[in-house]
């Protein structure tokens, strides 16, 4: 799915056309979109290739990008394919900056110790967002996550985590309330096919989003070998983000 990739890397999500709005607004959305399109594109895309992706005319896709490149944010290569710039890296430094400094070593030790993929995620309206990954350092082959994606908090391991640390909900999944009480939530197949899912979510200050560290694997039993030091790892950030 659009949060989860292998080493080889996953094809660009794909994006709905934008919807009817006021014409400022679906301006805006559009340059939005055109700039989510381009920054989830590692080999960057053609004027062409956002046209296409908007349903809009190239001179529509042409203007969007020169404005976004004005800014900074996407950078036109020697190639004509645009890719994200470095206007765009200096605005996510930014992004939860505080909690990922605080996660960033404990996540390397549990993925270098586990030889498996960390992410952390946190709750943003009804999603949920990768906004770190840690990779073990000496693994040639694994299933990771890109730092942006998202799915439905409804969804997964990571949404399910997440909702264990928001008030009860009508009609919620057992799985949410079961995780309110062991403080971890495994799921099998719900972002990507065949791959099992452990969430744990992270104690959190009021008014700061829900947080949770994840992780995936094709097998159960390394799922379930990795309860117990992922739980030790949460806990440990834990203590430093009430």
């Amino acid at each position: 799915m659009a949060s989860i990739e292998t080493t080889s890397g996953d094809p660009t999500p794909p994006t709905s056309a934008t919807p009817a709005r006021a014409a400022g607004t679906q301006t805006l959305a559009r340059g939005l979109t055109a700039l989510e399109l381009v920054a989830n594109s590692p080999g960057g895309l053609t004027i062409q290739d956002v046209a296409e992706r908007l349903g809009v005319h190239r001179s529509i896709a042409t203007r969007l990008l020169a404005t976004i490149a004005d800014f900074r944010l996407i950078n036109r290569g020697p190639d004509g394919r645009f890719r994200a710039g470095g206007g765009l890296a200096a605005l996510a430094r930014t992004v939860y900056s505080s909690l990922r400094e605080v996660a960033a070593g404990p996540m390397q030790e549990l993925a270098d110790r586990l030889d498996a993929s960390v992410a952390l995620f946190v709750a943003e309206t009804d999603d949920a967002v990768a906004v770190m990954v840690a990779e073990p350092s000496n693994s040639a082959v694994r299933v990771s996550f890109r730092e942006g994606g998202r799915h439905p908090l409804d969804h997964g391991a990571a949404g399910y985590a997440l909702l264990t640390a928001l008030p009860p909900r009508p009609g919620e999944d057992p799985r949410v309330t079961e995780g309110r009480r062991t403080g971890y939530v495994v799921s099998y197949g719900e972002v990507m096919q065949g791959y099992w899912g452990l969430g744990v979510p992270l104690a959190h200050a009021e008014n700061e989003p829900p947080a949770c560290l994840t992780i995936i694997s094709a097998s159960r039993e390394l799922i379930d070998t990795c309860i117990d030091a992922t739980l030790a790892t949460a806990a440990q950030l834990s203590s430093h983000t009430r």
